[in-house]
């Protein structure tokens, strides 16, 4: 099998290209109309990418939603996604969105580390409420190594990793690979799907109908890894899967909010 047709994502899009400037102008309308309530670059570590955004609710946060971005580990940063916040903050949820250092910088395991990190540093603003982490494609990566067992971060209660890379065993096989540099040992170490979930940890995979074989294929392994439930959302591809985070009455947002 061709690798780097199965990971192929926007060449399978109709109008992949007009995705990127369309979610950067929604996030920049975004936090401009949040205003104060928009907490923006927040340091979690020294690196020029080790910031994150808080957005918080009208009133008292009831929990805290962190959504990792995705781009394969190679591109994109939080500020393209704010607008996604819309969905929690309209239940009373705050939001975080952090940014973290990108391959060939940093290698896959370091990543894992800064979104501990950044939960942590997230966590501390909003003492004691309950942690829920999302996120998209290479951030559904990060956000299920959130909820593996040598993970141990405070008041983590679930993880819903959106069209997740649970295997990276297959990406040894891309051309991405000169970049990210996946070793087996790395692939063994960071690989959610060939991990435990964390005791007490709940978890739900969203992946979209329209995905690429491989991403479904994705997401079926690691719910069935883990032994939780997993959603196939009809009509939704890669791009379009993460729309319903900005909507409060979506069944994503209930699969991440539902129940506190």
């Amino acid at each position: 099998m061709d690798m780097d047709r199965a990971y192929a994502n926007g060449a399978f899009i109709p109008g992949a290209d007009q995705y990127p400037p369309r979610w950067a102008t929604a996030a920049a309308a975004f936090r401009d109309g949040l205003g104060a309530r928009a907490e923006t670059g927040i340091a979690y570590g020294p690196g020029a990418r080790q910031a994150l955004d808080l957005f918080l609710p009208e009133g008292t946060a009831r929990g805290l939603l962190v959504f990792v971005h995705g781009g394969y580990w190679l591109a994109f940063g939080r500020e393209t996604w704010s607008h996604l916040a819309a969905g929690a903050l309209a239940r009373g949820w705050a939001v975080a969105m952090p940014s973290y250092t990108l391959a060939p910088e940093a290698r896959i395991a370091t990543m894992t580390q800064e979104i501990a990190r950044a939960v942590e540093v997230a966590s501390v603003r909003l003492p004691g409420l309950p942690v829920v982490i999302t996120g998209h494609s290479a951030g559904g990566h990060l956000s299920a190594r959130m909820g593996c067992a040598d993970q141990a971060l405070p008041h983590l209660h679930r993880v819903v990793p959106i069209s997740p890379l649970s295997d990276l065993a297959p990406l040894m096989q891309t051309e991405m690979n000169t970049r990210l540099k996946l070793d087996a040992a790395e692939v063994a170490a960071e690989s959610p799907a060939l991990l435990s979930l964390r005791a007490g940890v709940q978890a739900h995979v969203w992946v979209g109908g329209q995905e690429r074989p491989s991403f479904l294929w994705q997401a079926r392994l690691l719910s069935e890894a883990w032994n939780c439930g997993w959603t196939v959302d009809p009509g939704r591809h890669h791009f379009d899967v993460i729309d319903a985070l900005a909507d409060p009455a979506s069944p994503l947002i209930a699969a991440c909010l539902n129940g506190f």
